[in-house]
């Protein structure tokens, strides 16, 4: 089969930080997710082939955190030459933390033209959401990267402990050399689900968030992107006021890009705990009927049916309605 033209390998499930919006599914405290074992090295070669075989453009290395793999340089390094091998540009993406990360991995990353995308959830409340107390090292990093002509971006969850910070955190990043900024609103999964009432955004404060990354983006002269899909409707200046972060409203999953569990399971997105089948299966895609409700996109909440913008919005994230209210149709808890 045809695969969207992002895949998005979780290599492990181990992580060196305790993430309080982490969204991760096996990380929920209510368990219900079978991890399974994390493949081998010679697996993943394997997954990297089959993906750029059938319609990847991009690979995107995540977890947990990537690099505590022991193999990651094997990894990156035969990704490189895969894309190579069938005269493919080199789209590789990896995800991180920041806490392990070498001299010797920086390099590896400059040879194989990585694009880097570290995680910084707050200056001051950095250790508060992940308890680890490394934020000035995610900035040095971020300087270390620019500085050996790697693409960096910062990678903000917004929540309810750091929103008042945020002017400050996207400033910092930019200041370090962070080329863009993906910024993602707090969506309850994983182990977040037990933290939603402490992280969980207002509509309030969801639109200052746009106000403030815009006003932030403005100033630096460089751009950003939300990370998550939101309802055009609780929007209050529209889209179009924002000139300097693009905003998503339509549900990426399945469509641009698709998951790839610790274990070779095959998910819609990286919030999705529903294993939908496995990449070492004839066909991939067991549970067809889920994986073509987002192809297709008919998923829209009733409530939504009449909205005069229905065509150009999702309604919100698909699967966090799906986690919190228990089907993709559901209503994202922005709009319930």
């Amino acid at each position: 089969m045809k695969f969207p033209q992002s895949a998005v390998l979780e290599l492990t499930y181990r992580c060196n930080h305790l993430c309080k919006f982490c969204s991760c599914p096996w990380e929920n405290p209510s368990g219900g997710f079978e991890k399974g074992g994390e493949l081998t090295t010679e697996q993943w070669f394997q997954v990297i082939d089959k993906v750029l075989s059938n319609g990847s453009l991009t690979i995107t290395f995540t977890g947990g955190e990537a690099i505590l793999r022991t193999d990651i340089k094997e990894i990156i390094n035969y990704a490189s030459m895969a894309f190579h091998k069938r005269e493919m540009s080199s789209r590789i993406v990896l995800i991180s933390n920041g806490r392990s990360l070498t001299d010797e991995l920086l390099e590896c990353f400059r040879q194989n033209n990585v694009q880097l995308s570290l995680s910084l959830p707050g200056y001051k409340t950095f250790k508060e959401h992940t308890a680890v107390d490394n934020a000035e090292g995610v900035l040095s990093w971020i300087k270390k990267s620019h500085d050996a002509g790697l693409r960096t971006t910062a990678n903000i969850t917004v929540t309810k402990l750091n929103y008042d910070e945020l002017f400050k955190t996207m400033s910092l990043a930019l200041i370090a050399g962070a080329n863009t900024v993906l910024l993602n609103r707090f969506l309850p999964g994983g182990r977040g689900l037990q933290y939603r009432q402490t992280l969980e955004l207002t509509k309030e404060q969801i639109n200052g968030m746009l106000d403030t990354a815009e006003e932030v983006l403005s100033y630096a002269d460089r751009y950003g992107f939300t990370g998550t899909e939101f309802p055009k409707c609780i929007i209050k200046k529209g889209i179009d006021h924002y000139k300097h972060l693009k905003i998503g409203t339509h549900c990426s999953a399945a469509k641009s890009f698709f998951v790839i569990s610790p274990n070779g399971s095959i998910r819609v997105c990286n919030h999705s705990p529903r294993v939908i089948g496995h990449i070492f299966s004839t066909p991939e895609i067991t549970d067809t009927a889920y994986w073509n409700t987002f192809i297709n996109s008919t998923y829209k909440p009733l409530k939504c049916a009449s909205c005069p913008q229905v065509q150009d919005c999702d309604a919100g994230c698909r699967e966090v309605a799906h986690i919190l209210n228990g089907s993709p149709s559901a209503t994202d808890p922005l709009i319930d």
